[in-house]
């Protein structure tokens, strides 16, 4: 993987992301403690949690990890916090993923798949990751028609001991196929091709593991 300058912000059409800081505890409790939100995301975290994973998780890890990470996704016509995307290690594993957790406020608007067609080009061309995946709840449907939507493909289920003993949806793809598949056009916040149907709209999805 090529190394990734601290400046790793990145932004799409309507949204940016930004890199979280200290300061950034009760933007990320807004998630953690929302029980619609956190449905498939491991459960409500206790504000003890939420700090926890925001020191660990988070901020220790852009430094652990140059390039890679979890972001906090803002809307640029407002500058509204929405909510997160990451790109960084499933715990416990190798795999690089990809994943969102968005605020109820942002669903429907098709951001989810606006950031994650963004952080996969990134991942591929930017840092030369060879391959990236990710993981879903098996309910969670609605998620995984995003990553589909994204360029991603279904490969069957995992299981990951940090995440329990159920098994999960997993997805995946290669930087050459992905690539290819998108030279030809930005796939849009909606999962559409530019000049054709918008895609549903989508609501949060894959977990900030």
């Amino acid at each position: 993987m090529r190394v990734k300058a601290r400046d790793d912000s990145l932004t799409t059409e309507r949204l940016a992301l930004r890199r979280f800081t200290p300061d950034d505890g009760a933007l990320l409790w807004e998630l953690h403690g929302d029980p619609e939100v956190m449905r498939y995301c491991g459960g409500v975290l206790t504000p003890e949690g939420s700090r926890e994973m925001l020191q660990g998780r988070i901020l220790e890890y852009y430094e652990e990890h140059p390039g890679l990470g979890i972001w906090a996704t803002i809307e640029r016509a407002t500058g509204a916090y929405l909510g997160l995307h990451l790109l960084n290690h499933i715990r416990g594993a190798e795999h690089i993923q990809v994943g969102y957790v968005l605020s109820r406020r942002a669903w429907g608007r098709g951001y989810a798949t606006e950031m994650c067609v963004r952080l996969l080009r990134y991942g591929f061309a930017e840092l030369g990751l060879p391959r990236i995946v990710a993981i879903t709840d098996l309910p969670h449907v609605a998620s995984q028609q995003v990553l589909l939507k994204a360029g991603l493909r279904r490969a069957g289920e995992r299981r990951f001991a940090a995440y329990g003993t159920e098994p999960l949806a997993w997805f995946e793809r290669d930087a050459d196929g992905w690539l290819a598949e998108h030279a030809g056009g930005a796939i849009d916040g909606r999962g559409a091709r530019a000049g054709e149907p918008d895609g549903r709209p989508r609501t949060s999805g894959p977990e900030s593991r």
